[in-house]
């Protein structure tokens, strides 16, 4: 599994925690030293089934400072995709992402239940 963190997110070390207490083997990376590209945030996109929104880092300075609450909904999903690629501080995180999976952000009941 790969494990997408900003080492200063309280979300993401609490993440990393629970990784480690449920002895979950995993490859750490620092999204602020090695930024998604455009390629892994669309494969993983098409491979989450989740809404492209939910990969923005909406609660960020980054994103607020872009005003991209109002400018996203006129963009297309490849134009969203490679603003990701630009700046890993406008991606949530952490992500954990396998063959199978793609989790964007930290909620312990879901990776109980599919990561048990």
């Amino acid at each position: 599994m790969l494990f997408i963190e900003y080492p200063k997110c309280s979300t993401c070390q609490k993440a990393k925690k629970w990784l480690n207490a449920h002895d979950i083997t995993y490859t750490d990376r620092n999204i602020a030293e090695a930024n998604p590209s455009y390629d892994e945030l669309k494969q993983w996109y098409d491979k989450s089934g989740l809404p492209l929104k939910k990969f923005f880092n909406t609660s960020g300075q980054v994103y607020k400072n872009m005003q991209l609450k109002e400018k996203l909904p006129a963009m297309s999903e490849e134009d969203q995709l490679k603003l990701l690629a630009t700046n890993g501080m406008l991606v949530k995180r952490p992500l954990l992402v396998d063959d199978e999976m793609v989790f964007v952000g930290f909620r312990e009941a879901e990776w109980e239940e599919k990561l048990q």
